[in-house]
């Protein structure tokens, strides 16, 4: 039986190419994304994409009842969409705040909470963190907000973890060093990467379908460079 894949943050970077990668391999994926057209000008046959909202309480509903009249079942929840925000400290406000967690850390919880249900012991959530949410790693100034906001998902990954280590399913966070996306361009204009958007999505495809029989409740550090 195929399995059931939801992606959040796929109009574009590694949720657009992670579910190209999925769909290839034969796997059903619902593309959750507030733009939902560049997936669905691919017209992937196995694909389904609608515009979905981390803040409207409705976008949720919708996500619940396609997966209960379509598949029953979620095997892997890739909580990839975030937003990054690079601004000085004294210049953030807190509606900045606000908008910056609701996405990378409100939406997280509730998407995760609505779809638990469906999902069974060998199920897996994986959560996209940054490098610059690791306690100890190299920080940047402007980041305040982008990597507190990828912390606290590191965290809540580990306590969903041990609250659901008896039924399942698995929790894991992958904290990515830089990769070259246009949400990296938009916020550091002109800094390269290491590594591609492709490249990326293909580690996160390979270890959200196999991760989770060596991994839960860890956080990962996918970076190859020093701090």
């Amino acid at each position: 039986m195929s399995k059931n894949i939801i992606i959040t943050g796929t109009s574009r970077g590694i949720g657009f190419k992670m579910v190209q990668l999925f769909s290839k391999s034969g796997y059903n994926v619902l593309a959750l994304s507030r733009n939902e057209k560049p997936i669905q000008e691919l017209n992937l046959y196995n694909v389904t994409a609608f515009s979905f909202d981390l803040n409207k309480p409705e976008a949720y509903k919708q996500v619940e009842d396609f997966v209960n009249q379509n598949w029953k079942q979620v095997d892997v929840l890739i909580n990839n969409a975030g937003v990054l925000l690079n601004k000085p400290f004294s210049e953030i406000s807190m509606s900045d705040f606000e908008q910056v967690y609701k996405t990378n850390v409100f939406g997280v919880a509730e998407l995760t909470r609505k779809m638990i249900p469906f999902m069974k012991e060998e199920s897996h959530v994986v959560t996209i963190s940054s490098m610059g949410g690791v306690q100890g790693s190299m920080k940047f100034p402007g980041l305040a907000a982008y990597s507190s906001s990828k912390a606290a998902v590191i965290t809540l990954t580990e306590l969903l973890a041990e609250e659901y280590k008896e039924s399942g399913p698995s929790f894991n966070v992958l904290a990515l060093g830089a990769v070259q996306t246009e949400m990296l361009e938009e916020a550091f204009p002109g800094y390269i990467a290491p590594n591609t958007a492709l490249e990326m999505a293909e580690y996160i495809f390979e270890f959200s379908l196999s991760g989770n029989k060596y991994y839960n409740g860890k956080m990962l550090q996918v970076s190859n460079s020093t701090p």
